[in-house]
């Protein structure tokens, strides 16, 4: 093996791995994360409004009181503690379940990890949103999967192309992934009355119905729609995660799982990672048992509305003639539909060189495609920052709209495939 280069092992690699790629997302850290940069890009919660002192007491009383079983192995199921707290949390939105059919996993994206490795084999067809999270996507890719986008409108996802696209799929779709709830990347949420008609077509097709719901909580205008689960037992699985509403850092979610098949995604995880983190288990039990975490959900609803605020503020007054974006009741995240000929992933050098940085939308369609949209995150600049980086970012924008007037365009709009958002049809904003 001596002198084999990093490209010698291309051949070695099992099919599954050869066709990943580096996330759109996490390639922009490095820039991003610069002091000097105005970063939109991000999903990060702003933890500074956490009451950072008395979880740092919470956390050195666990180590030292209770360490030999908060810094033990656990179960693979997690513990009973915490998933009699998660019932609690999932009460608040109308979801009844028994702490039985609740499995702990490693924050959200290993819940979507352990889906995928029970019900996908090789060329199974997955319905998504189109946009939809770039972190399932990458998990579908793994799995060997195709994703067909299914087209969204202001009111979330719209039945009859999810109906189109179940036959297109000719019995070789899975299930649907879907994020109702201020959806990520777009920020919209699933009409009250789209919500029986999606379950309805799906319990019609024997389509199960994957629900990721990491926002639903962070609502600013009253509360969010009731979640799919809380209406059908039966035939949807629902992820969720305390990454948005206490730490990401721990790295704790769940999948609330009909009855027969929790056992399977307990073996699975098993086989995963073995048990996930006792302690993070144990600090996220004590944060729900001890300290006023819906008053923390509170306050987090009312920063980011602030900040919500700021941004659609800035848009209305800086951006050039011919941007829409989406308005978002809730959630992180706006969804900025470019001026026609504009190209977000071409033109984020230039962004970067003016000290802002967002995520181009390719990041979010597994064809590459989303090329004239961006998504923009307003949960952890403060106002004054986002209203910054969004004049950075609309000077950028009319500078690529002035030299295309003079010159032409300067990159073709080369297109590998079809999304719901590249194609005639509704408009997200």
């Amino acid at each position: 093996m001596s002198g084999t280069t990093q490209d010698d092992y291309t051949d070695r690699y099992a099919r599954r791995v050869r066709g990943m790629t580096t996330s759109e997302i996490r390639a922009l850290f490095a820039v991003a994360s610069r002091p000097e940069v105005v970063s939109l890009a991000g999903g990060s919660p702003y933890i500074a409004a956490l009451p950072l002192d008395a979880v740092g007491e919470m956390m050195g009383r666990l180590a030292a009181e209770s360490g030999a079983t908060t810094l033990q192995y656990g179960i693979g199921q997690g513990t009973l503690e915490l998933r009699e707290r998660i019932c609690e949390v999932m009460e608040l939105s109308g979801i009844k379940a028994s702490p039985d059919d609740v499995v702990v996993t490693v924050g959200g994206q290993q819940a979507l990890d352990l889906v995928a490795r029970l019900f996908l084999d090789p060329g199974d067809v997955v319905l998504a949103e189109g946009p939809t999270y770039v972190g399932a996507l990458g998990v579908f890719q793994a799995a060997q999967a195709q994703v067909r986008h299914v087209a969204m409108d202001a009111d979330g996802l719209i039945p009859e192309a999810l109906e189109a696209a179940i036959r297109e799929a000719g019995g070789r779709a899975k299930y649907l992934y879907t994020i109702p709830t201020f959806q990520n990347p777009a920020g919209v949420t699933l009409s009250e009355e789209r919500r029986e008609v999606i379950l309805d077509i799906c319990e019609r097709h024997g389509l199960l119905v994957v629900e990721d719901d990491p926002y639903g909580t962070l609502s600013f205008e009253g509360e969010a729609p009731r979640p799919l689960r809380a209406r059908r037992r039966d035939g949807v699985l629902y992820l969720s995660t305390f990454s948005k509403t206490f730490a990401p850092g721990l790295r704790v979610g769940w999948i609330l799982a009909p009855h027969a098949v929790r056992e399977k995604l307990v073996m699975a995880s098993e086989a995963n990672i073995l048990c996930p983190s006792a302690f993070a288990q144990h600090a996220v039990t004590q944060y729900l048992s001890t300290m006023p975490w819906r008053e923390q959900i509170k306050s987090y609803r009312e920063i980011y509305r602030e900040r919500r605020d700021a941004m659609l503020d800035a848009l209305d007054g800086l951006m050039p003639p011919g941007t829409t974006w989406t308005r978002p009741n809730g959630g992180l995240f706006v969804w900025v539909t470019l001026p026609e000929g504009l190209d977000a992933k071409a033109m984020m050098p230039r962004a970067i060189a003016a000290r802002v940085a967002y995520v181009p939308g390719t990041g979010f369609y597994a064809d590459g495609t989303g090329t004239g949209h961006m998504r923009l995150n307003y949960s952890f600049p403060a106002p004054e920052r986002i209203r910054e980086g969004i004049r950075r970012l609309s000077g950028v924008m009319e500078q690529e709209l002035a030299m295309r007037a003079v010159f032409g365009p300067t990159t073709p709009h080369r297109r590998r495939g079809r999304a719901a958002a590249d194609t005639p049809g509704p408009d997200l904003a």
